[in-house]
């Protein structure tokens, strides 16, 4: 299974099915997509049957492929790309640039260019590590954290298990048992 699939598999796992919360910014949501980025996709029909095609589509474009989660894949290691992915979803492509800059120590103006890829390289061994701690900060600023901020919790509490499994592959986890997507 390819990188973006594990990947795909487990932030759906976090992002769950059909919810309409009017606490939460995206309105009308199923697998973590909401009806605008639906809409911008081109989906037109009920946001409860969107089909896992158009999910998949959506989350390899915008959020996989815009965050670079190959090339980082294999540079500094599935676990960093999967908790880099999870982080573009969960908060948004720019403050997942802006998260992993404050990680690792340079200005936080969301491009990714020659000194964030510098200092990336020069915390290469505990990049997934100061990336996480730094998210986790960063969800504590958030103003409707009293709301969402459990869940956000359980979140990183299963990405740390992610990382500790995606470092010893002999591992397993509950979350990639889950059947293949359809």
């Amino acid at each position: 299974m390819s990188n973006f699939k594990v990947a795909l598999k487990r932030v759906l796992k976090h992002e769950g099915g059909y919810v309409n919360d009017p606490k939460d910014k995206g309105g009308e949501t199923n697998y973590g997509v909401t009806i605008g980025t639906a809409r911008q996709f081109g989906y037109t029909g009920s946001m409860r049957h969107i089909p896992m095609s158009v999910v998949e589509k959506i989350y390899k474009a915008r959020f996989w492929d815009a965050l670079n989660c190959d090339e980082y894949a294999t540079k500094y290691g599935f676990a960093f790309a999967f908790q880099l992915f999870d982080a573009g979803v969960n908060h948004g492509v720019g403050n997942a640039k802006r998260i992993l800059q404050r990680a690792v120590g340079v200005v936080d103006d969301g491009v990714v260019g020659k000194i964030t890829k510098q200092a990336m390289n020069d915390k290469a061994h505990a990049l997934t590590d100061l990336f996480n701690a730094e998210r986790i900060h960063f969800y504590t600023k958030i103003s409707s954290f009293n709301h969402f901020g459990r869940g956000w919790m359980r979140r990183m509490s299963d990405n740390l298990k992610f990382v500790a499994q995606d470092s010893q592959p002999n591992l397993t986890s509950q979350a990639d048992q889950v059947t293949e997507l359809t």
